[in-house]
């Protein structure tokens, strides 16, 4: 018989699932049959398939050793680089600056150099997660910023930072700001663009209307002038509005597409200029809670800044070449 005391980030859990978790190798149909015969109890109590766990229940299984053998552990995330650039970290959660070309989360053309298998390798070098010891919850970023994008990326070290931080996005608590170099010269240097988009699954392009029409979803982007020179613009833009391609699509809709932006962009002045990677970077992060935040209520306020943006620095310094972009993840 072996005990297990259900922890905060296994809470919520049903019973099966739990179990499942915690003893991979019992067949289901074991499983099944020993909550019916009792074998598998809840605080010495019986035990219900769908019943939900609470932190600090005590899970009892009157099961045979074998089942409780762990195969030696092997994990993917060991294989990740240990790069990884820190700008905040506490017991909570970490915010990180992602480098342009390195994948938020593993895909068909990676799996285990992405920045998720990176923060996974780092927590379990410091001790702070041992994917043995935990049934349910693994750090787990909260936003993701497309490859070609460099910026913050917020990681949730617990199931309740992750929960937390999911609904602050979602009610638009905490402020995200980019840089970004386009072609052109507005005409307002600074202004609040309102418009519609509708996404196109299969190609992953987004079409944006100056109209509401059926299917279509309002997008907000914020924008303020920094400089200008040789036909560019260098801009901080504020999302109001969290839609996929969200800057790329709305400025290049306005008649200013990104310079290297080859999605949305004008390939034919890209190329000419020398750029192949998109100027856009997330480089601002505000934490503004207008309702408790729990935990992390110690963090409304606060600002974390990306200080050196690569291509803010050459741009104002009149120095940008194509060579600057970075062509590899680092």
């Amino acid at each position: 018989m072996k005990s297990f005391t259900v922890g905060k980030n296994d809470a919520g859990q049903r019973l099966d699932k739990f179990i499942t978790k915690t003893v991979p190798s019992l067949p289901q149909s074991l499983m099944y049959k020993y909550i019916r015969l009792k074998r598998i109890k809840v605080n010495s109590g019986r035990g219900e398939i769908s019943m939900k766990l609470s932190e600090g229940d005590v899970v009892d299984m009157y099961i045979n050793d074998e089942f409780f053998t762990e195969p030696q552990a092997k994990y993917d995330f060991l294989s990740a680089s240990k790069k990884l650039s820190i700008i905040y970290e506490d017991e909570n959660l970490m915010l990180l600056d992602k480098s342009v070309g390195l994948l938020s989360h593993p895909d068909d053309t990676e799996y285990n150099d992405t920045l998720i298998t990176r923060v996974k390798r780092y927590l379990y070098g410091k001790g702070e997660y041992n994917p043995a010891d935990e049934n349910s919850f693994a750090p787990a970023l909260v936003n993701r910023i497309d490859r070609n994008t460099g910026g913050i990326v917020m990681a949730a070290k617990n199931a309740e930072t992750l929960r937390i931080l999911n609904q602050k996005l979602k009610d638009r608590e905490i402020e995200k700001y980019y840089l970004c170099i386009v072609h052109g010269y507005f005409k307002n240097k600074s202004d609040i663009l309102t418009g519609w988009m509708i996404k196109d699954e299969k190609n992953n392009r987004v079409t944006v209307y100056r109209e509401n029409v059926p299917g279509s979803k309002i997008m907000k982007t914020g924008y303020r002038v920094l400089e200008e020179k040789d036909g560019l613009s260098l801009c901080e833009v504020k999302l109001y509005t969290g839609r996929t391609h969200q800057i790329r699509a709305q400025f290049s809709a306005l008649g200013h597409p990104l310079l290297g932006d080859g999605k949305y962009g004008t390939n034919k002045l890209n190329k000419a200029l020398g750029y192949k990677k998109q100027f856009l970077y997330s480089y601002r992060l505000v934490f503004a809670f207008k309702d408790d935040a729990g935990i992390l209520g110690y963090l409304n306020g606060k600002s974390f800044t990306v200080d050196d943006v690569w291509f803010s620095r050459e741009f104002l310094n009149g120095n940008l070449t194509g060579e600057q972009a970075p062509n590899v993840k680092k």
